[in-house]
């Protein structure tokens, strides 16, 4: 699982890079067309992780109840963010996963709930949610790459 750590990482690195090099007013913009902006994809990604790694492990998150209402599936954006809320998303990009790959190794996700995703392939145990993850993350990325262009 390291291979899928170190993906984990880069891509989240990636994400960063969006909430450090665009403005508030460019994160928070969601061009006609498009359902959510760069910040919501983030934000996203990170509820999700969370959402398919320990929720589904009946493993308590690292993220807040609110946070995960706010940006779990079927959500969009419904108002502008501040800039705390994009540095307490920033520090729970890195944050969760390097807390995920510890509790991996630790064996703490001794359970899991079997779910099926959008694709329609069913996640049966937490080595396939983080794989799956991983793809999941980098579908997100191609929606920011999108919205760049507009903001």
């Amino acid at each position: 699982m390291d291979f899928t750590f170190d993906v984990a990482i880069k891509n989240r690195m990636l994400f960063k890079h969006f909430l450090e090099n665009f403005t508030l007013d460019q994160l928070n913009k969601v061009p006609e067309g498009f359902s959510n902006n760069m910040f919501w994809n983030i934000a996203h990604t990170v509820v999700t992780q969370q959402l398919l790694v320990y929720k589904l492990s009946d493993v308590p998150m690292l993220v807040s109840d609110a946070l995960v209402e706010t940006y779990r599936k079927g959500t969009k954006t419904e108002r502008p963010v501040t800039q705390a809320e994009v540095d307490e998303v920033k520090r729970l990009l890195f944050s969760t996963i390097e807390t995920t790959k510890v509790d991996y190794n630790n064996n703490v996700f001794k359970t899991y709930t079997e779910y099926t995703v959008s694709t329609k392939s069913t996640l049966t145990c937490v080595d396939d949610a983080l794989v799956f993850n991983n793809f999941h993350e980098g579908i997100h990325l191609g929606y920011i790459l999108a919205l760049k262009k507009y903001v």
